[in-house]
């Protein structure tokens, strides 16, 4: 029987908490970027994808991710359904299985609330609550079991992703476009301002989200070692970095920085370091942050020329900011941290970048296909999106029967 490292478990008991918080963060992220009369239902969004991913990774998302494969590298089994056969003493690595279940389920959580960002002021939350178990068993389930199960064909193929490039920000914003696309523009997109209605809570959420991440990258170490403290600095510097891309840009282009712009620099940071963290220098993690900052902030502008509403971003900052770090992994990776693999500017020539591209686009692909075909199947059946009075009138009370401010209430 493998034995339990005490300071193993300690690490990620604590990073498991701290990538659960993420979730609240990213409610009051979300929550000061949609206008007044929507922030409880933006809010709400990510609340109610706690339990419902919970209840859907343990009955069955835990065990197609990370069961023995089932075949050619596309699911797990079904044998740990219910998480049948595992208790207190089963152990994972080093660690108790229970608790990588748990940590692994907080990554799952953060990702489905991730995509409603997507769909602000306009989803019925009724549609919401069927949309994020069915995603996390028939989207995220596969993908991550792809990326980090045993036998997955990304893993196989040797395409890096140490903390969730591909299996959380790809896929939430691949996801996100998909339902952007099916339930369409806000009423009033492009003409209206939609600016956010509370800027503090954004710089909260954001700094919240920051210390999250810690838990989030250096965790999935799943040890208290050298690693772990190597994929801390590494998130630290390109946080701090992607904060100054994302202003430097927003300086020369709208003559201001702005407290959104260092907020959504710091995520876009932040996402980008997400999958090669455990794979470049320093020095490389503040090119990683750099670059995303910088990408992200042109990208986002994307949405208002060619039409599709993502109304919070998710496409333009962790689509965008997902693929840069991951593409980036196979210019920027070194031996001294992967132990093996190395980028095109370390001498290990193009295939690593030609794997880690083609990680993305399989991941796209599948994730934006599944994602937009169930968000049609469930709004053809009970309709995804409010009436237009209820959108015009504000989703809080249409959808909940309150309001956040006094000054609000009918």
């Amino acid at each position: 029987m493998p034995e339990i490292d005490g300071a193993a478990t300690a690490l990620v008991l604590i990073a498991t908490a701290m990538v659960l918080l993420m979730t609240p963060a990213l409610a009051l992220f979300y929550g000061g970027m949609v206008r007044s009369f929507s922030v409880l239902n933006m809010m709400m969004m990510s609340f109610i994808a706690i339990p419902l991913v919970a209840l859907a990774w343990l009955l069955a998302g835990y065990s197609l991710a990370f069961s023995e494969d089932a075949g050619f590298g596309l699911i797990g089994g079904v044998h740990s359904f219910g998480l049948a056969g595992i208790g207190p003493e089963s152990v994972h690595g080093s660690i108790p299985t229970l608790l990588f279940v748990t940590f692994q389920l907080t990554f799952a959580v953060i990702t489905a609330a991730l995509i409603s960002g997507a769909i602000a002021d306009r989803a019925k939350f009724v549609a919401w609550i069927v949309f994020v178990p069915v995603w996390t068993v028939l989207v995220y389930a596969p993908v991550a079991h792809w990326v980090w199960g045993p036998g997955g064909w990304i893993s196989e193929l040797g395409a890096l992703d140490y903390a969730g490039g591909l299996v959380v920000e790809v896929t939430s914003g691949a996801s996100a476009l998909a339902l952007a696309l099916v339930l369409g523009p806000r009423l009033g997109f492009k003409h209206d301002p939609m600016r956010p209605h509370n800027l503090p809570f954004v710089l909260l959420g954001a700094g919240l989200l920051w210390f999250g991440w810690f838990g989030f990258n250096a965790g999935s170490a799943l040890a208290a070692d050298g690693m772990a403290a190597a994929v801390l600095l590494n998130t630290l510097i390109a946080g701090s970095v992607g904060m100054v891309g994302w202003l430097i840009v927003e300086n020369s282009r709208d003559g201001h920085p702005t407290s959104f712009g260092a907020a959504s620099g710091i995520v876009a940071g932040l996402v980008a370091i997400t999958p090669s963290c455990g794979s470049v220098s320093p020095l490389g993690a503040a090119v990683v942050g750099l670059a995303a900052g910088v990408v992200c902030a042109y990208v986002v502008l994307w949405k208002f020329k060619f039409g599709y509403d993502d109304s919070l971003d998710v496409v333009g900052v962790h689509f965008t900011g997902g693929v840069v770090g991951t593409a980036l992994i196979g210019l920027l990776a070194t031996g001294m941290m992967t132990g093996d693999a190395e980028g095109l500017f370390y001498g290990g020539g193009l295939l690593l970048l030609g794997k880690q591209l083609l990680a993305i686009l399989a991941v796209a692909a599948y994730t934006f296909a599944m994602s937009f075909g169930i968000g049609k199947v469930i709004h053809w059946t009970i309709g995804f999106r409010v009436s237009a009075k209820d959108e015009r009138e504000g989703v809080d009370f249409s959808e909940h029967a309150e309001t956040a401010y006094a000054e609000l209430e009918r």
